[in-house]
């Protein structure tokens, strides 16, 4: 492993090792020179490679033909910025141990680790690449949309961008409570090539897979959004054994109206705005009528869910959700009332339909007093044709 260079003399030495420390000699003629070499040895775990949320630990082992110095280790993330690690040693000096905190997908890139001892003189500068695959998305995104929309989800991946060339699997999931059970949607794996592969697991979740989407991004498509379909959609990766994931919160908003239909004239109806979840205390519902008043304005309260509003005439409302004083959707519903030649429909009717009932009751009594009439002679003449028959007597006209 090492190898002499005739004209400088130089002595090189290949794949250094912590037992290649020590003193070395060269002797020409009478003439003798001593080298002490102080090797130093930093091992990564898992090759560099982490998942977001990994707190690794470094170990930095030192080895000499003289007694060990305290050695004072300053370590800068890919971005230049001082880290401060826990740090712990052993009794003689030889190993260092550096915990990291957990690490973040902004620390991918080349980090340095500065080594100092002032006796002897040591200032060394150790480079090492950290790679940490995860997810470019917030740890809980919140995403809203009204029903009936379509809606996309996705969640962008960072292996592109840091070159990641380890092979990994993962799959999305759907549930719609916080305890509720997961369904699983799809599952996906990347090659140690950079290659994307999906596959669909549901056949009864109404989704799609887009054909065209950025690179390096898990996404699917919602056509038409209903009511059930909010809840928590989660993402994970794994890696080497361990996971990591993302979830989106998918928020859905509904309006209506009680009764529902046309507004009859002095009737009232009350407009129901709904998300399918709570809010964050940032957020709420809104109420307001068009080119209405500052009267027409209605805020559901905090953490409420749903909010109404009465209404006595028509005219178009809109319901929004506001978060931050940003509008992040909106519903409109009209209210129309029943045209006037409609109420005259229905009190007509209602006079003919009484008029009906009058004239119907009173040709029954009138039937009935007839057919008690017709009942009483033919009675009458029943008996008289019975008397006849009994006496045997015949009346003849004069």
């Amino acid at each position: 492993r090492s190898e002499i260079n005739p004209n400088s003399k130089h002595l090189k030495v290949l794949d250094l090792r912590l037992s290649d420390a020590g003193t070395y000699t060269c002797e020409y003629g009478s003439h003798t020179v001593s080298i002490s070499l102080h090797v130093f040895k930093l091992t990564i775990p898992l090759n560099g490679h982490f998942l977001t949320n990994d707190a690794p630990e470094l170990t930095l082992m030192q080895n000499s033909s003289y007694p060990l110095p305290h050695l004072n280790i300053t370590l800068f993330n890919s971005n230049n910025n001082r880290v401060r690690p826990k740090l712990s040693q052993n009794e003689t000096r030889q190993k260092y141990i550096l915990m990291l905190q957990q690490l973040e997908v902004t620390d991918s890139g080349t980090w340095m680790c500065h080594v100092h001892s002032d006796s002897p003189l040591i200032n060394q500068n150790i480079s090492f690449d950290v790679k940490v695959l995860g997810f470019q998305n917030p740890d809980l995104e919140r995403k809203y949309a009204t029903v009936d929309s379509p809606v996309i989800l996705s969640w962008h991946l960072n292996f592109q961008k840091i070159k990641w060339k380890e092979g990994f699997t993962g799959q999305l999931t759907w549930k719609q409570q916080e305890n509720a059970t997961s369904h699983e949607l799809l599952d996906f794996n990347v090659t140690a090539r950079g290659e994307q592969h999906e596959t669909k697991k549901s056949r009864r979740f109404q989704f799609e897979i887009p054909e065209s989407k950025p690179e390096s991004t898990i996404e699917v498509k919602l056509p038409k959004v209903y009511f059930n379909h909010s809840g928590q959609y989660q993402c994970q990766l794994v890696y080497n054994g361990r996971h990591m994931q993302s979830k989106i919160e998918l928020v859905v908003m509904k309006v209506s109206a009680n009764p529902v239909g046309p507004l009859p004239r002095g009737a009232k109806m009350t407009l129901i705005c709904q998300v399918s979840s709570p809010l964050p205390s940032n957020a709420h519902l809104r109420w307001e009528r068009v080119n209405g008043t500052q009267m027409d304005i209605k805020n559901s309260k905090q953490h409420e869910i749903k909010v109404e509003v009465n209404v006595s005439a028509a005219g178009l409302w809109n319901c929004h959700l506001i978060e931050d004083n940003d509008r992040k959707i909106s519903l409109n519903y009209p209210v129309e009332e029943d045209p006037v030649w409609v109420s005259y429909v229905v009190i007509g009717a209602s006079i003919g339909g009484s008029v009906l009932v009058f004239g119907l009751a009173c040709l029954c009594i009138i039937s009935g007093i007839s057919w008690q009439r017709r009942r009483q002679r033919a009675k009458k003449m029943a008996r008289a044709r019975q008397y006849l028959l009994e006496n045997k007597t015949c009346q003849c006209q004069q």
